[in-house]
């Protein structure tokens, strides 16, 4: 009896944190899904901002993240019953490709950075709008590379009756063999070296300009290295987030317990934190965006009529 009571209070606590952190979970995305609306409005409303490359790729991390931000909350929910297989295949198609379509933007705002202070007289040849509308393309080709390797090996390796069969919904459902799990590390590692030697290429020719720089070239250079420097913390977060799985592959092998807690970190610093950190960039850093930002928000729009008003007081 003893032991009964015991176990049913410990399933009684760690119901409670389940809770608690799905409800943490859900407070974070909805404040950050609100930011990111915020920002999205000011790019619309915006003209000047439709016609230049690092603001419309700044646009698609906007809508990137919030729709993954959307999709794993779904996820998070749907953690806590068991859906067919064919459901949980339609939800996860978009969570591979976008939780990849951030770091190559990301990686595409950094070479944009880097044309833009290496090859200034190339940058408005390189980097027009026609250009980017191409280059966002090559971005969503290249971010489902991986989802097409992992949705192709399970469906070499499925049988019919397994799409009808009910389970939680997990990327980790994808991989039937141990074969599969080394593939997809494979493609994953492809990936974080191929966009770290970009970034990391970047920010030496940057720097190498920045110290042959002077007066206000060397301004504009300086922030230029602030920005790619940024845009690195906020990829090797993205890129660690390709990383987690295999981590918390060996954790569960150790405890169950463990694993959850694990995969509940990796998620809040590695899925939710690096999509709150483009609104910092942008949203605060950007003088421009940070202006129209501003303009947009209520209290300055309600100033500017009340000085409005009191200089034609004034005038009469």
């Amino acid at each position: 009896n003893l032991s009964t009571s015991n176990s049913s209070l410990i399933c009684a606590f760690l119901h409670q944190l389940l809770t608690v952190r799905v409800m943490i979970v859900h407070t974070l995305v909805i404040i950050f899904l609100c930011i990111n609306m915020l920002l999205i409005v000011t790019f619309v409303k915006k003209e000047c901002f439709h016609t230049s490359a690092r603001y419309i790729l700044f646009f698609v991390t906007l809508l990137s993240d919030s729709f993954l931000l959307l999709m794993t909350d779904i996820l998070l929910i749907l953690t806590r019953c068991s859906v067919q297989v064919w459901l949980c295949i339609f939800i996860c198609l978009f969570v591979l490709v976008y939780s990849i379509v951030t770091p190559v933007t990301l990686t595409a705002m950094t070479l944009e950075r880097y044309v833009a202070i290496c090859m200034p007289l190339r940058h408005g040849q390189l980097c027009s709008t026609r250009s980017t509308m191409y280059c966002i393309l090559i971005i969503h080709g290249l971010s489902s590379g991986p989802c097409i390797v992992i949705i192709s090996m399970f469906f070499a390796t499925a049988s019919l009756s397994f799409y009808n069969q009910y389970t939680i919904c997990s990327v980790e459902m994808f991989m039937l063999y141990r074969w599969q799990d080394h593939a997809r590390s494979a493609v994953s590692q492809f990936y974080f070296m191929t966009m770290g030697i970009t970034i990391v290429f970047s920010y030496v020719q940057i720097m190498k300009v920045a110290k042959a720089a002077s007066g206000e070239s060397k301004k504009s250079t300086q922030k230029g290295v602030r920005t790619v420097i940024l845009h690195a913390f906020q990829l090797f977060l993205c890129l660690v987030q390709l990383w987690s799985p295999f981590i918390e592959t060996a954790v569960l092998q150790i405890d169950v317990n463990l694993f959850r807690d694990f995969r509940y970190f990796n998620y809040v610093f590695f899925s939710i934190v690096p999509r709150c950190l483009s609104p910092l960039i942008y949203g605060l850093r950007d003088e421009t965006f940070y202006l129209s930002l501003k303009n947009l928000m209520p209290t300055s729009s309600c100033s500017k009529k009340h000085q409005d008003s009191l200089g034609s007081v004034i005038i009469r």
